[in-house]
C-alpha cells in the first residue's frame, strides 16, 4: 500500500492522550478496500496506508446466487494481505464490513465464517440503510450542506444507495438493484452496447427507478456520489479539460459529462476502452452500465450538477468508528435526555419551537385527562409529546405532504435513547397528525404489531386535537381539562379571548378521536373566561363522519 495523506476531516475532539490507529476495510461486490488512519488530537484523522484489490468477489453472483471459490480465494488473499499491513501498523482496532455481494449470496455467511477462520478478521454484513448512512456521514464531514437539499448516492458493483437530505435531515433512504457489474451482467456493457441492448438497458433502470424512488419529493440542488463509477468519470472528464486526474475529492461534473462519457466509452470495443486515459482498466467492462445508472438517475431527480466524494463508505466506516469512542465517553459523562434530543432534532429541521412545544403541553394534558377513564399505557405520554413536538418537521421539504415527510425525517432521525420500536411509534403518530386515518393497506402502520396499531390510532386522536387547539399558532388556549362520564367526552379549555378559531379546528380535526374513543366529544371555552369577557361560552358539537 502506498503511502499517502488526505485532508483532515473535522470531528469532535478525540479523548485519547497518544495518536490512536485504525484500520477498516470494505468488502465490496467488486473490489476489496482497506485503509489504516491515524486519528489526531482534535479528533481529525490522517490516512497512513491504503490498499485496493479488485477481487471480483460478485463476478456471476447476480446468476448464480452464490460466491464463487475462485472469487472467495481473491478475496481471502487480498484481505490477509490488507490485515496483515494494519497488524504492521498496531492498530487499536479493526473493522471490516461486506455489503452487496455477502449480503445477497446463499453462501455468504459461509464466507464470513472462512474470514475468520483463516485471516482472523470478524466481517459485518451491513445493511443497505447502513451503507448509505455511510456514505451520508462521508458527504456530511466533507461537504457543506447546509441550507441545501442534497442526494447523496453511492453505487458499487451490486446496488445503488440513494439519501435524500434537506441539510443534514434524512427525507428518504432507499437501496436500488442498479450496481455496475449487476446491471453489467444482466443487461451488457462489457463491449459494445448496440441500440437494441442499450434501450433494454435503459429501460431497466427506468423501470427500478420508477417502482422505488417514483415522484422524488423535491429537486436536490446537488447530487454527491461515492464509489468507482464516480470517480472513474471524474478522472476521464479532469483529464480531457485539465490534462490531470489527480485531486478528485469535490470534483464538479454534469450530468451531460457523464452522458458524454457514458456514449463514448459504449462505442468502443473493451481493448480501447482500457486504455483511455483516467480510467482504471480494471473497471473498464462495467464503467458504462455504472454511468447509465447515474444518468438515469441524474434526470429522474431532475439534477445537474454532481460532486465527486472520493471518502464514501471507507471514509464514513473511519467517522463511525472515531465518533463511536467520543460518544462513548460523552454519555458516560452525562445523563441521557430523550426529549433533549427530540427537541435537537425539531431545531435541526427548523420547527417552529413555540407551537410544536405547545401543541406537546395540550397533548400531554389531554393524554392525563383521559388516562385512567380509558387505561392508557404509561409509555404513551412520552411517545406523544416526542410525536407531537417533531408534527411539523415534513415542513423542512414541502409543506402539501408534510405529515408524511415528518415520518421518513423521524425514522431516518437517529433519536438518542429510543428504541426502534418507540422510533417507529412516534413516527407514526406524527404521520397521522392530518389528513388520512391509520389504515392497515399503509405500509408504515401495517407492519405494526396490533397492540402497536391501536396505541399509534389512539395517540394519533388526541394530538390532531391538540394541534387543531393551537390552529392560529398564538397559543391562545392556554389549557384544556377533560371531563368524561356516561358515554361523553367533553374538553373545557382556558383562553384569555374568545379561541373560536381554535375551538373550530379541534372540532374539524376530532374525527379519529370520536372513532377511537367511541364518543361524540364536545369542546367548550370554559365558564371562568366566560365570565371574565362577560359572554356566552361557546361550545362546539362534534359532529363524526359516518364510516
Amino acid at each position: 500500500m502506498g503511502t499517502s495523506v488526505t485532508p483532515s476531516q473535522s470531528l469532535v475532539p478525540a479523548a485519547t492522550s497518544a495518536p490512536l490507529r485504525l484500520g477498516a476495510i470494505d468488502i465490496g461486490t467488486n473490489s476489496i478496500r482497506g485503509v489504516v488512519a491515524e486519528v489526531e488530537a482534535d479528533g481529525s484523522y490522517r490516512v497512513l496506508d491504503e490498499e485496493r484489490e479488485m477481487t471480483r468477489l460478485g463476478h456471476g453472483l447476480f446468476e448464480r446466487g452464490r460466491l464463487s471459490a475462485s472469487a472467495i480465494e481473491r478475496a481471502l488473499a487480498a484481505l490477509n494481505k490488507m490485515k496483515a499491513i494494519a497488524d504492521g501498523y498496531e492498530v487499536a482496532e479493526m473493522r471490516a464490513v461486506a455489503t452487496s455481494a455477502v449480503r445477497e449470496a446463499t453462501n455468504g455467511r459461509a464466507f464470513v465464517r472462512e474470514v475468520r477462520r483463516r485471516c482472523g478478521l470478524n466481517v459485518e454484513v451491513i445493511s443497505p440503510e447502513e451503507e448509505a448512512q455511510l456514505a451520508l456521514q462521508s458527504a456530511l464531514r466533507q461537504f457543506d450542506l447546509a441550507g441545501r437539499s442534497v442526494a447523496v448516492v453511492d453505487i458499487g458493483g451490486g446496488s445503488m444507495e440513494v439519501v435524500l437530505t434537506a441539510g443534514s435531515v434524512v427525507d428518504q433512504l432507499l437501496t436500488l438493484p442498479l450496481g455496475a457489474v449487476r446491471l453489467t451482467e444482466a443487461y451488457g456493457g462489457a463491449e459494445r452496447l448496440g441500440r437494441r441492448r442499450w434501450k433494454r438497458l435503459r429501460r431497466a433502470i427506468d423501470r427500478v427507478l420508477q417502482a422505488q424512488l417514483g415522484k422524488p419529493p423535491f429537486v436536490p440542488d446537488v447530487i454527491i456520489g461515492s464509489g468507482g463509477t464516480f470517480t472513474n468519470i471524474a478522472g476521464i472528464t479532469k483529464v480531457e479539460r485539465e490534462g490531470s486526474e489527480k485531486n478528485l475529492q469535490g470534483y464538479s461534473l454534469t450530468r451531460a459529462d457523464v452522458v458524454h462519457v457514458m456514449h463514448r466509452l459504449r462505442g468502443m470495443p473493451l481493448s480501447m476502452r482500457r486504455e483511455t486515459p483516467g480510467l482504471n482498466p480494471q473497471r473498464a467492462d462495467i464503467i458504462v452500465a455504472g454511468a447509465a445508472a447515474i444518468s438515469r438517475l441524474a434526470k429522474w431527480l431532475g439534477t445537474n450538477q454532481i460532486l465527486v466524494n472520493t471518502g464514501g463508505l471507507r471514509d464514513g466506516l473511519l467517522l463511525s468508528m472515531i465518533a463511536e469512542r467520543v460518544a462513548g465517553a460523552a454519555e458516560a459523562a452525562r445523563p441521557l435526555d430523550r426529549l433533549e434530543s427530540v427537541r435537537a432534532f425539531a431545531r435541526k429541521c427548523r420547527s417552529s419551537e413555540r407551537h410544536t412545544e405547545h401543541v406537546a403541553r395540550l397533548a400531554g394534558q389531554l393524554f392525563d385527562g383521559l388516562r385512567e377513564s380509558e387505561a392508557l399505557p404509561a409509555e404513551g405520554r412520552e411517545l406523544l409529546v416526542a410525536a407531537a413536538l417533531l408534527h411539523d418537521v415534513g415542513y423542512l421539504i414541502n409543506h402539501a405532504k408534510h405529515h408524511k415527510h415528518a415520518y421518513h425525517l423521524i425514522m431516518h432521525g437517529e433519536l438518542q435513547g429510543y428504541t426502534t420500536r418507540e422510533i417507529e411509534l412516534i413516527a407514526n403518530v406524527a404521520r397521522y397528525h392530518r389528513k388520512a386515518f391509520p389504515k392497515k393497506r399503509h405500509p408504515n402502520f401495517g407492519r405494526l404489531e396490533r397492540p402497536d396499531r391501536w396505541l399509534v390510532r389512539t395517540l394519533a386522536a388526541i394530538l390532531r386535537v391538540a394541534d387543531g387547539l393551537d390552529r392560529t399558532h398564538t397559543q391562545r388556549v392556554t389549557a384544556v381539562g377533560v371531563e368524561r362520564g356516561r358515554g361523553r367526552v367533553r374538553f373545557v379549555v382556558d383562553a384569555a379571548s374568545d379561541p373560536q378559531v381554535e375551538l373550530w379546528d379541534a372540532e374539524r380535526k376530532a374525527a379519529l378521536f370520536g372513532r377511537v374513543f367511541g364518543s361524540l366529544p364536545t369542546v367548550a371555552w370554559s365558564q371562568a373566561a366566560r365570565r371574565r369577557q362577560g359572554g356566552p361560552a361557546r361550545r362546539a358539537r362534534l359532529r363524526i363522519a359516518a364510516g
